[in-house]
């Protein structure tokens, strides 16, 4: 399991790097197969909100001819970005389905050959509440498209992420229960940015204290065991 310490891309960086990709794709695959990237987590949310600054991976659902790695490899010797900079591993997640793509929503197109997408609201709080990390942004994410969609007068409701989790995963049930707990209480709170502040905060703690751990134990900390071991530092603590 790795944990990131350094972040990478903010809003305008990712673009500059998804325009050059496109190039580089563009000059190794003849100008003649199309790409479509789907950009999730991090990446989706940096392209459609404000909150957040900066991610430190690019998660994405990639259709394209072999090439593509390449071109990505070009992008990452040229800006030093870390190797695997766009993710296609994301595939291997629990917060993956197959029916995203169905879901996604164009954002546009670079070098008139790759298709960037990105998920829309529901679909993507639906993908952080099934991941559930404390360690990661996934509940301040939610909260941070909850408290926008709040701003703009058009708030998201629980029904309508029942419906996304449903439609991506094919039932509610299989949403972790601490994921739903939190999802049903943050709506019935409806003060968000508060929360946003609270949840933000214990999770730069949490990553922090994993991240010391790891140093401490290296090749201990798995996915399988972060929960666990969560507990264990909290209890510490």
């Amino acid at each position: 399991m790795s944990l990131k310490e350094k972040e990478f891309f903010t809003k305008q960086n990712l673009e500059i790097y998804l325009k050059e990709l496109a190039k580089e794709y563009r000059k190794l695959s003849g100008k003649k197969i199309p790409a479509d990237i789907v950009l999730v987590g991090g990446a989706s949310i940096l392209i459609n909100y404000g909150f957040r600054e900066m991610t430190n991976d690019v998660d994405a659902i990639i259709n394209a001819s072999s090439v593509m790695k390449e071109a990505a490899n070009k992008i990452s010797d040229k800006y030093g970005l870390p190797n695997g900079w766009i993710n296609a591993d994301f595939s291997n997640t629990s917060s993956y389905s197959k029916k995203l793509l169905k879901y996604a929503r164009y954002y546009r197109t670079f070098s008139n050959i790759v298709r960037i997408y990105t998920i829309n609201a529901e679909y993507l709080i639906a993908m952080k509440l099934r991941s559930g990390r404390k360690y990661k942004n996934d509940f301040s994410d939610i909260l941070g498209i909850l408290n926008e969609h709040l701003k703009n007068n058009k708030a998201i409701t629980i029904d309508s992420i029942k419906l996304a989790a449903c439609q991506l995963y094919n039932s509610w049930d299989d949403i972790p229960e601490e994921s739903k707990e939190f999802i049903e209480n943050a709506i019935k709170k409806n003060n968000y940015e508060d929360y946003y502040s609270s949840i933000k905060e214990q999770e730069t703690s949490i990553r922090q204290s994993l991240i010391s751990f790891d140093k401490k134990y290296k090749n201990v900390l798995k996915e399988s065991n972060v929960n666990e071991i969560i507990e264990m530092l909290k209890e510490k603590e």
